[in-house]
């Protein structure tokens, strides 16, 4: 290179440092080295930009790494002053991978140094794809707690509910968890789900199913939820759950089972020597079978006691479900009861009701067989728990690409394609 070519290349990084210095809000006093080389920057890009001021462009663009989940706080030490494998790098690659259908980590690294040169794109990429260990290390890490607080952010700031959005709250065991060796019992999610919109509104891991009751209080505090309609089974059925779901400005919709006995003898009594207000009727077929849902509505709580302790409790609700299987030709009933704040018909209670199932089916269904959750054996410190974000982040993306198409076939064509892998992830 010669000097004039040398000049040119040096007033151009200048240009680029200068306006880096001021997007960054880099002040004289800072000691920079002379050399304004590419790799010095790199480290200005990687240092202030990436870490400080992506608020101010999140009016450009929605994509998660550019706005929430670069925030998090990298786990490894942090008095060796630099990383062979910065974290955001790390979190891209495996988010990519996840939605690309790959389930492990030494999956992970392959997709990576397959579409090196791709990720290069987004973030440099300097020492190539880490290690399955770090990747191992890194995620068995990372605060869980503060994973969590990224994903909701993310969610409050891209997503919108109409009312009467049923968002339902389910537990789930994640099977492969446990360790035994250390004496660890398996881990348990609970998850709030926007049924109509697909969409993961956040989480908190307990230790065992029977530590819900104090875990949705504190799930139900960190959700945005006014005016939707909070459906919970029959462990969520409790009084304080109720006043803090009113407390939030939204309904409540409460499976009533024999945990609360004397309520749920009452609604019983209720069905039998009470005018029913109205009725509707439900019929679905498929998977070989032919299902009939009738939904009783009763809005006259006389022989309700201790009503007022369910705040604005305004309707009590009698599903009866028949199943007939074609295949073995059986017919199976099953009566269910549930109360609920909310002043609607019986018609959109039946919609209610069955809407609450699709976290099973659209979310706890497709993390097992989609991602693989129950048969992962993720168990070290917070990796089971981390992968569950990272597995649920994936899908929420899958599922806003406008593309119509199954999850699978979107998972196939991310793997395939670059263009399709790049309109998932928003960039």
């Amino acid at each position: 290179m010669n000097n004039s070519q040398r000049g040119r290349v040096a007033s151009g990084q200048s240009h680029s440092l200068c306006f880096l210095l001021r997007t960054c809000q880099v002040h004289p006093g800072h000691n920079l080295p002379q050399d304004t080389d590419n790799q010095c920057l790199n480290k200005i890009l990687s240092h202030y930009f990436w870490r400080e001021n992506l608020e101010r462009y999140a009016s450009d663009t929605q994509s998660i790494f550019d706005i929430e989940f670069v925030n998090l706080n990298d786990p490894r030490r942090q008095n060796r002053g630099n990383f062979t494998y910065p974290l955001h790098e790390i979190l891209f690659l495996a988010i990519c991978a996840i939605i690309s259908g790959i389930k492990d980590w030494p999956g992970t690294k392959t997709f990576g140094e397959q579409r090196l040169e791709w990720l290069r794109k987004f973030f440099p990429y300097k020492n190539g794809i880490c290690s399955v260990d770090t990747l191992e290390r890194v995620f068995a890490a990372l605060d869980p707690d503060h994973f969590e607080q990224c994903f909701l952010k993310w969610i409050n700031r891209t997503s919108k509910f109409t009312d009467g959005e049923v968002v339902a709250i389910d537990g789930k065991c994640l099977r492969g968890s446990y360790d035994y060796v250390n004496e660890k019992k398996a881990k348990h999610v609970i998850t709030a789900y926007a049924t109509q919109a697909h969409l993961c509104l956040g989480q908190k891991v307990t230790d065992q199913k029977s530590n819900e009751i104090t875990a949705i209080p504190d799930l139900l505090e960190v959700l945005a939820i006014k005016g939707c309609m909070v459906s919970i089974d029959a462990m969520g059925c409790q009084k304080n759950i109720a006043k803090k779901i009113r407390a939030k400005e939204a309904d409540y919709l409460l499976a009533v089972k024999e945990n609360q006995k004397g309520l749920y003898q009452q609604i019983e009594n209720a069905f039998e020597q009470t005018a029913i207000e109205s009725t509707d009727t439900d019929l679905t077929v498929g998977h070989g079978r032919v299902e009939t849902r009738k939904c009783s509505l009763i809005k006259d709580l006389t022989l309700i006691d201790k009503k007022a302790d369910w705040p604005d409790l305004s309707s009590i609700i009698r599903i009866e479900s028949e199943r007939y299987n074609k295949t073995t030709a059986k017919t199976s009933t099953e009566t269910r009861y549930y109360i609920s704040s909310a002043d609607h018909s019986a018609k959109s209670f039946n919609q209610n009701v069955r809407s609450h199932w699709a976290i099973e089916n659209n979310l706890h269904w497709m993390l097992d067989i989609s991602f693989g959750e129950d048969a992962s054996r993720r168990r070290k410190d917070n990796h089971a728990v981390n992968y569950n974000i990272l597995a649920k982040t994936a899908l929420t993306l899958i599922r806003q690409c406008p593309k119509k198409m199954p999850v699978s076939h979107k998972k196939l064509n991310a793997i395939l394609c670059n263009k399709f892998r790049e309109e998932i992830i928003g960039f």
